[in-house]
């Protein structure tokens, strides 16, 4: 009996399996033509025509356009400092003071130094009057005239360095006030009132830095400088500084192309200066430089993201009129990171596919969203 049964059993699953096929068979081609009557949903734009500017971009390090470390021309002890950090300050302000009580001891020394020394100027002068008038009269001798001669130009001499001393301990005592040499701004100060500094010391005082204006240093590619010699000769080069997010900090203009072009790195160094009214632009920061050296005039252009690169080359899928997908060939003859001017392969009008293309195919049917839609 059990032998029977079992012999049964593989009957009823033989008849089983043989009727299950078949059935498998009819869900999958309904799943197809199902799937071949579904929308499949991707979202659009539409191409236009339309003037693009050509820009060429490049890593930038923002500079002071001016930047000097404020150093002591002598040495003494700083008595005060007569700025705040951070505070903007202008040429020829007052920024430190030196205690000035042992050079105006020198300079006063130096002073009554030459005043002795003019004092027996006077009487050598008087003794070389008096030898003059007895060797015109014959009763003086020719040596003692010059002996005479020879003390009132010694004398002389003397009283020169004398006045050269005096002009050195002025200067000096004019050193013990620190002015600023540019207008700018100050950083934070690297010596406190009190301690004795050096003209020697090279960490200085403070670093006043010119940003207002303000520049940023960029290179190109060194096949980028014929270009960015035309614009500069035409005086039309306008420079937009960029954050990484691509956010517009400032708009400036070239100023200078570098001599020579590194030929390690097959870049030329350039420098664009920015006015940096709202300070958005700050020395040290890195920011992206996008240098327009040409505006295209009436082409067509796509959202840059309608481009797809594949191993058969550059394609679109455009959107037919029976919302069917059509794949066409094109050719981008300049793209940035929004738009992409179409040489080739699209047409202004044309429906183009931004996002989900790697769930469509030529010929699928799709429900398009997006800007696409809401200009249809």
């Amino acid at each position: 009996m059990t032998a029977d049964w079992c012999q049964a059993s593989r009957i009823l699953r033989a008849v089983a399996f043989g009727l299950l096929i078949p059935g498998l068979a009819n869900v999958s081609a309904i799943d197809r033509a199902l799937a071949a009557d579904t929308a499949i949903p991707v979202v659009a734009d539409v191409a236009r025509r339309g003037d693009v500017p050509i820009s060429l971009v490049g890593l930038g390090s923002v500079v002071p356009l001016r930047s000097v470390t404020v150093t002591s021309r002598i040495d003494g002890q700083l008595v005060k400092l007569d700025f705040a950090d951070g505070q903007d300050v202008h040429a020829g302000d007052l920024l430190a003071e030196i205690d000035p009580e042992p050079l105006q001891a020198a300079l006063a020394q130096a002073q009554a130094t030459k005043t002795r020394d003019d004092v027996s100027l006077a009487n050598a002068r008087l003794d070389l009057a008096r030898a003059q008038t007895l060797t015109t009269k014959g009763v003086g001798s020719t040596q003692a005239l010059d002996t005479a001669k020879a003390a009132v130009a010694q004398l002389e001499a003397t009283g020169k360095v004398d006045q050269a001393a005096i002009d050195i301990a002025q200067i000096q005592l004019r050193f013990t006030q620190i002015r600023s040499p540019l207008d700018g701004r100050a950083g934070i100060h690297t010596v406190d009132a009190g301690a004795i500094i050096r003209a020697s010391d090279t960490g200085g005082i403070v670093r006043i830095n010119q940003i207002h204006p303000i520049a940023v240093d960029f290179s190109l590619p060194s096949d980028a400088l014929p270009r960015i010699q035309t614009v500069m000769k035409a005086g039309n080069a306008p420079v937009v500084a960029q954050d990484n997010g691509g956010q517009q900090l400032a708009t400036g203009s070239l100023s200078v192309v570098d001599n020579q072009i590194n030929s390690a790195s097959a870049t030329i160094r350039i420098r664009a200066v920015f006015d940096n009214a709202d300070d958005l632009l700050w020395p040290g920061q890195f920011v992206n430089v996008r240098v327009q050296v040409e505006l295209q005039r009436g082409v067509v252009t796509v959202p840059v993201t309608a481009i797809v690169r594949g191993p058969d080359g550059t394609y679109a899928f455009v959107v037919g009129k029976d919302r069917h997908i059509v794949k066409r060939p094109v050719t981008v003859a300049y793209s940035n990171a929004e738009l992409a001017v179409v040489g080739e392969g699209v047409q202004p009008g044309d429906t183009v596919v931004t996002d989900g293309q790697y769930r469509i195919q030529e010929g699928d049917l799709v429900d398009v969203t997006g800007p696409a839609q809401a200009a249809n």
